[in-house]
């Protein structure tokens, strides 16, 4: 008898991250990273247990999508956008300080002009798995940190969509859509007018009148996020968006609490999807060209975000060490920059080699970004008892 191959893979995926978590923790390493290595092994470029991991890929953005839903909801409107208001000058300046770090590196590696455009693009955003996962929720300290975090990822991933309407308008038909991002700038307010209107008037009476009916709770706020998160995509924005904005609009619910712990299993189980899917998505035939380049662009990142990040947030007037621990938390490349990758390479605007670039050097910072950040910092899965908080 056949064994179903979604079954299967599921299996192989869990399985093994069950038996290299046991060995990381064992060895005091960072989750995240073991299930990097766990897809690279079992991906099509090694064991080729896994043959095709675009399901798994599609399948792994819901864990961001619950994860960004759930911070969401640990964020009341007015506080967020006060939160926005303060960060807006650092994100600017960050992203055009990093977009030409990677322009002048792609053209220092003989990249052309528009891939070296590219190069600095996908060097403009941090990781949002990253950044967050690796966050404590139950230390007071990390309260403001995860704050400004939130706020500056959310700034990014506004960038992010315009990056990728200019790069699909170019790949079309190298024009401008200058009538797309019209559009994208009324899509956001429409979209939290839409929110704010229905959790006020009909979802929130929902759930009071049904409180006690656990299992309702549960599918209405499941429900309620995807639902957010296609309605943000068909409005030309992000899932992500989507997701979060339903989240925050749900931040000042009397069962908002229930609902965190809830989902927090779910989203655990996509976020294992997530990371393995990274590593699985790692063509190690494809490795040896771009290697050098991509460790000294992926080290470039490393040890310059932190100190832009904390330059930054010092003249805004953080603390030192909240400065240091932000900029170190947020200095690596984003999920957003393998996209950037991706779409420009299905659009035929840069060679195999720029992207591969933009790919291994994402990842690279992906793996060392996060053992950094549990060696030094509390995390949930930190590398001593000392550091690690929920």
């Amino acid at each position: 008898m056949h064994s179903d191959p979604l079954v299967f893979t599921i299996f192989a995926i869990f399985s093994g991250a069950a038996l290299v978590a046991t060995l990381a923790l064992y060895a005091r390493q960072a989750l995240p990273v073991a299930y990097i290595v766990l897809g690279i092994l079992l991906g099509p470029s090694a064991l080729g247990v896994v043959g095709d991991p675009v399901v798994i890929k599609k399948m792994s953005s819901i864990g961001i999508m619950f994860l960004l839903f759930l911070l969401g909801m640990s964020l009341p409107p007015q506080k967020l956008v006060q939160l926005v208001r303060e960060t807006t000058v650092v994100t600017l300046i960050s992203s055009l300080v990093f977009a030409g770090l990677g322009a002048g590196a792609g053209w220092l590696l003989g990249l052309s002009g528009l891939e070296s455009a590219l190069v600095g693009a996908a060097l403009m955003f941090s990781s949002t798995i990253i950044g967050l996962k690796l966050l404590p929720t139950t230390v007071l300290h990390h309260q403001r940190t995860g704050e400004i975090i939130i706020s500056i990822l959310l700034l990014q991933d506004l960038l992010a969509i315009i990056v990728l309407l200019l790069l699909q308008g170019l790949g079309s038909n190298g024009r401008l859509p200058l009538s797309d991002l019209g559009l994208l700038a009324l899509s956001l307010p429409g979209l939290i007018l839409f929110a704010y209107v229905f959790e006020r008037f009909v979802l929130f009476k929902l759930i009071r009148r049904f409180d006690k009916i656990q299992e309702y709770i549960f599918l209405m706020a499941i429900g309620w996020c995807l639902g957010m998160a296609e309605l943000a995509r068909a409005l030309g924005l992000s899932h992500e968006i989507g997701a979060f904005i339903a989240g925050v609009m749900l931040a000042t619910s009397p069962i908002s609490l229930f609902i965190a712990e809830s989902l927090k299993p779910l989203r655990d189980f996509f976020l294992v999807l997530f990371f393995f899917s990274l590593g699985a998505s790692f063509d190690l035939h494809l490795l040896l060209g771009v290697l050098a380049p991509a460790a000294g662009l992926a080290a470039a990142v490393m040890v310059l975000k932190p100190l832009v990040f904390r330059w930054l947030l010092r003249r805004s007037g953080e603390s030192g060490q909240r400065a240091t621990e932000i900029g170190v938390r947020m200095g690596q490349i984003s999920e957003f920059s393998l996209l950037i990758a991706v779409l420009a390479l299905d659009l035929g605007v840069i060679s195999e080699r720029a992207a591969y670039l933009i790919e291994v050097a994402t990842l690279l910072t992906f793996i060392v970004s996060s053992y950094v950040i549990v060696l030094r910092y509390p995390t949930p899965v930190a590398v001593t008892d000392r550091l690690r908080r929920d």
